[in-house]
């Protein structure tokens, strides 16, 4: 069997489905020796959900969404739930629409310091932002993860106006590739999008036709 060269993989931290599909995607990659390569989306939810404000409680405060959007909402909250069951993972719902453009700056300056802080950064991102312990819209809240990694954080600060011009860039750059939502996959320039497709990804991994 040939091993892959590589599996871009493009996330969203404010994405419930990234989150689900990032430990599993990863022991693909180590089953079939292909290098993950992970990029960041950034995910423009009010554009197709709407937006919507809650309280601790559960109570909408705002709201600009329509019946179907809310249905749409609710359902893939119970859906990701029932996957995190399954995963050992907590899913808390969120309570805005957050921008996750410095998180994303934070997960290229991870990647600047290595596997071991990047995989660090990347995992208690998720976790902790979906247990609602993190904010990423806070440069200070980033930079503590970054530093809890391995990473320094004053380094990022100083990094963080170019990194954000980065985010931006990347996001452009997926989009003329067909990128329009995450979890992403792209495998020998082919792209999937959602983890229901780590199957089909796994039997391109082991077509006889694949290219090398």
């Amino acid at each position: 069997m040939t091993p892959l060269s590589e599996i871009i993989v493009y996330i969203d931290y404010k994405s419930p489905y990234a989150y689900l599909a990032k430990d599993p995607v990863r022991v693909l990659a180590a089953a079939y020796g292909a290098v993950l390569i992970w990029k960041p989306y950034i995910l423009d939810i009010p554009k197709y959900l709407g937006t919507a404000r809650v309280g601790d409680d559960g109570r909408v405060l705002e709201e600009n969404r329509n019946a179907h959007q809310w249905r749409r909402v609710r359902y893939s909250y119970m859906d990701c739930r029932r996957r995190a069951r399954k995963q050992g993972l907590v899913i808390r719902g969120t309570q805005k629409i957050w921008d996750s453009t410095l998180a994303a700056a934070g997960m290229l300056f991870a990647q600047t310091q290595g596997d071991d802080v990047f995989h660090r950064y990347n995992d208690q991102v998720f976790d902790r932002f979906w247990r609602r312990e993190l904010d990423i819209e806070s440069a200070s809240a980033i930079a503590g993860v970054l530093q809890d990694s391995g990473s320094g954080q004053a380094d990022f600060l100083d990094w963080l106006p170019s990194g954000q011009t980065e985010v931006a860039r990347i996001g452009q750059e997926a989009e003329v590739v067909g990128v329009f939502g995450v979890p992403s996959f792209i495998v020998d320039g082919e792209l999937y999008w959602g983890s229901e497709h780590l199957s089909e990804i796994e039997a391109h991994l082991t077509s006889p036709g694949r290219p090398t």
